[in-house]
């Protein structure tokens, strides 16, 4: 009887993950990051209207979409991306009644991208948030 030959084992792939944050005192609060990178992806967590600096928000659904997009687009750029590398995006609205205003707003972010989206109608954190757009993007090769 031979000896069993041993399979040699492929050492371990290190996982690179970077974490991008706004500084936003809900990231500290809760423990999360506003982006994650790994392996060519970012995942940018949901994200709502407040200008992040101050903590203030608008008051029309339109411009909270505004602002959410604009840091999104901040945490894609610092992640090496942007809104024309989005592939997917979810947007959460407790009032779907109000979602025909942000069409206009969203249309023009992801002219070109064209991701796959998805709209759901669900409560969020705090009732003046009105909106909360999470995305899923490459960073261009």
């Amino acid at each position: 009887m031979r000896p069993r030959k041993k399979k040699l084992r492929r050492p371990a792939k290190l996982l690179v993950v970077r974490h991008i944050t706004t500084g936003s005192s809900f990231e500290t609060q809760i423990g999360y990051s506003r982006a994650v990178v790994v392996d060519g992806w970012v995942f940018v967590a949901g994200t709502t209207g407040y200008d992040y600096a101050t903590m203030a928000i608008p008051d029309s659904i339109a411009d909270k979409c505004r602002n959410a997009l604009a840091t999104i687009d901040r945490a894609l750029q610092d992640a090496g991306s942007g809104l024309d590398h989005v592939v997917r995006v979810n947007y959460i609205v407790p009032d779907a009644d109000q979602w025909p205003d942000c069409w206009p707003v969203v249309s023009a972010a992801f002219a070109a991208a064209r991701p796959a989206a998805t709209m759901v109608s669900a409560g969020l954190q705090n009732p003046e948030m009105l909106i909360e757009i999470e995305v899923t993007a490459r960073v261009p090769a």
